[in-house]
């Protein structure tokens, strides 16, 4: 759960979380990671903690990106499949957490919101043009790219990365699906935030996503071709030792 200045929005955040978890039996974590707030994030998320034996908390100095926070909270998680869930309270959990049984069939989830008019229209035109040109340059047909995405973790071991903003999700996606990891995508719903303005939208944002998505382009088309081997405990692998008895 990276959380940047999310005081207002982080413990109803982690309760709706815990709503989740509830509603789908599901023994789960949450791993805040308080990117460089200067509010009080901090201290509630260690409130949190001290509660909630399921929460765990990392603190960054300063700012490190959303995409750092997912990365550090993935490998101190203590589970075998992971999301992100942001603490500013527009994703509403449950939302995600219902497909976790799916996960037994795909190495990848990605939820695709199916209540756009929760957003400006100048967000949706944002989000329909940054869909098409990522599908067009990386050759995929998804219907969303920067949602609460399941993983197993496992298929993330090894994986070279650039992005510590916004575009890593895409690029996870891009990497992972050419590596060939099975994957679905499922509808979801999104939440109004209660407070604050979306930092994704900002031109700074903007402007490290286009020079990731540069970067990754360079990379798939004009870097080393080696491919990753697939995990042994992937679903994806597993499937095709199935096919190859």
């Amino acid at each position: 759960m990276p959380s940047l200045n999310e005081a207002s929005n982080i413990s109803g955040a982690v309760s709706n979380v815990m709503n989740g978890f509830r509603q789908f039996s599901i023994n789960g974590q949450i791993v805040i990671v308080n990117d460089g707030s200067s509010d009080s994030t901090g201290q509630i998320a260690e409130d949190l903690a001290a509660k909630y034996p399921f929460v765990k908390v990392l603190h960054h100095q300063t700012p490190q990106g959303i995409g750092a926070s997912f990365w550090d909270g993935v490998w101190q998680s203590d589970g075998e499949t992971v999301t992100m869930i942001p603490g500013d309270g527009e994703n509403d959990a449950p939302e995600t957490l219902r497909y976790l049984g799916m996960m037994d069939h795909v190495d990848i989830l990605i939820p695709f919101v199916y209540n756009k008019n929760v957003r400006s229209l100048s967000r949706r035109l944002l989000s329909s043009a940054y869909r098409g040109i990522i599908n067009m340059a990386f050759g995929m047909t998804l219907n969303y790219m920067n949602g609460t995405v399941m993983y197993r973790k496992c298929i993330l071991e090894g994986l070279t990365f650039r992005s510590k903003g916004f575009f890593y999700q895409t690029e996870l996606l891009i990497r992972t699906i050419r590596d060939g990891y099975l994957f679905a995508e499922v509808p979801y719903a999104l939440n109004m935030r209660s407070s604050g303005q979306s930092k994704a939208t900002t031109f700074r944002s903007l402007v490290k996503v286009t020079s990731n998505f540069l970067s990754i382009f360079r990379d798939i088309y004009f870097g080393e071709k080696k491919k990753r081997p697939l995990s042994p405990d992937s679903v994806t692998a597993a499937r095709w030792r199935e096919i190859s008895q």
